[in-house]
């Protein structure tokens, strides 16, 4: 049942002296803005109006996810510095006596709403910043960059020997609830392991023969590895085979364990096969193709992206595309799966940007990526009156001249700054790693980076408005 606020009252507050009472400058902004009903709307679809157990206020939990995103906290270390804050609780609406909602609670409502409710918050609140003449769209710049996945540095050995030990472990788990207890199945975690180790040691080899002798070996552990995991996948169906037999026979809340580790082996038989497919073309001397790579194991979603970076050439995750204005808010973000080029990206950002504030951008910035006469016509198409986008290879004369007229070469130059927006939001708001998994995870994770720097850029131009 959605509850949206936190109406008990609490004798603490006539108790406790005016100084406890008092919130940080930008706490008090960001409480007063947040005090809305329309950011409530965005969670009555995932809640009953009526039937079940009374849910965590919205209210709260909007602060307390702002909290998390403004300050870079965990679950767990949210919940101990606001019940260790006075003015922390009171910012959360909790009162001060009151028990803090258990760190589950808060990940359970992120992953239950997602990408949805985060999207529908963020309209809400340039929809209100525009209200309010906050959004200045004279000038916008865009630029991409890589949302890195929550994933190790992903090698097949390395692929190939977790899918091993998960595997044993979910079977594990489904003899634990009395599904296929007596289907063998043997246990290779530890000659996985082996194998694995030995390659570190011989990876330590110097010299131009040992490094050719080093790299044959490695080539030779790793068709065993992969030998090892195509075993234990066998042996994994034939586990996977009959516990779904014993879905009939299992009751209770043993059902839905054995339930929840039949789903999950499955899907892990899945991508094992998927790995050991890219090992053994990475053996023949092929290279596996990046668009449906396989990184890891529990993100399915992360893909390979070259950006061109001399300190990370590779990036594993997600590619995010940032456009914002002069007052550094961010009109428009998206997260995609892979690399999609960038060029086709711009012109339907600026015709959501558009939507929102009623009236084009004056003037549109972008790097060389975005450099194609394509792109500069939508935009005109679009309403956009000065284009400022270098052209991608060696442009003619008459472009050369347009490019180095002084209105162009101030544009170019702001939007390097959009490079420093982008630092600024993995730096200060999370952008820099998500913590769920997939696509909706990951833009879910992204949406609430967006919210909270777009609270704190926001309510600040109205304090200095008012």
């Amino acid at each position: 049942m959605l509850r949206t606020r936190n109406v008990q009252p609490s004798l603490w507050e006539s108790v406790l002296p005016e100084v406890c009472l008092r919130l940080p400058a930008e706490l008090e902004r960001v409480d007063a803005w947040l005090d809305d009903e329309r950011f409530f709307a965005p969670f009555v679809p995932f809640f009953d109006a009526r039937i079940g157990r009374p849910s965590l206020p919205v209210e709260t939990y909007l602060r307390l996810m702002f909290l998390k995103h403004r300050y870079r906290l965990g679950y767990e270390s949210l919940c101990a510095e606001v019940s260790d804050s006075i003015s922390w609780r009171r910012f959360c609406q909790i009162d001060v006596d009151a028990r803090l909602p258990h760190p589950t609670t808060l990940m359970k409502i992120t992953t239950r709403c997602g990408e949805q409710a985060i999207a529908a918050l963020n309209e809400e609140m340039l929809a209100k910043a525009c209200e309010a003449r906050l959004v200045k769209t004279g000038k916008v710049r865009a630029d991409t960059t890589v949302v890195s996945a929550n994933v190790d540095y992903p090698t097949d050995t390395g692929l190939l020997a977790r899918a091993v030990g998960r595997m044993s472990r979910l079977v594990v788990r489904i003899r634990a609830v009395g599904g296929a207890t007596r289907t063998p199945f043997r246990q290779r975690t530890r000659a996985a392991g082996r194998r694995v180790r030995s390659i570190a040691a011989h990876l330590r080899l110097r010299g131009a023969q040992a490094q050719k002798e080093a790299q044959a070996t490695v080539a030779r552990i790793t068709g065993e590895l992969a030998s090892l995991a195509r075993q234990t996948c066998t042996d994994a169906q034939a586990v996977l085979r009959n516990a779904r037999r014993a879905l009939n026979r299992v009751t209770g809340r043993a059902r839905g364990r054995l339930r929840r580790a039949v789903n999950e082996l499955a899907v892990t038989i899945e991508r094992t096969n998927q790995v050991i497919t890219q090992t053994r073309i990475r053996l023949a001397g092929g290279k596996p193709d990046s668009a449906t790579r396989l990184v890891s194991l529990h993100d399915p979603d992360a893909r390979p992206i070259a950006k061109g970076r001399l300190s990370k050439p590779i990036e594993f995750g997600y590619k995010a595309q940032i456009v914002d204005n002069v007052d550094g808010v961010v009109l428009d973000h998206t997260v995609e799966k892979g690399n999609p080029p960038d060029a086709p990206q711009l012109a339907p950002a600026i015709e959501r940007i558009t939507a929102r504030t009623g009236q084009p951008p004056r003037a549109v910035a972008a790097d060389r990526g975005y450099g194609e006469a394509g792109v500069e016509d939508d935009l005109h198409d679009a309403g956009v009156r000065t284009v400022a986008i270098p052209r991608k290879g060696r442009p003619g004369s008459a472009r050369q001249t347009h490019e180095r007229h002084p209105g162009f070469r101030r544009l170019v130059k702001w939007r390097t700054g959009c490079e420093g927006r982008i630092s600024h939001l993995k730096h200060r708001f999370d952008w820099d790693r998500t913590r769920l998994d997939g696509l909706t995870g990951a833009r879910t994770w992204c949406g609430y980076g967006v919210l909270a720097h777009n609270l704190t850029k926001i309510t600040a131009l109205a304090a200095a408005n008012a």
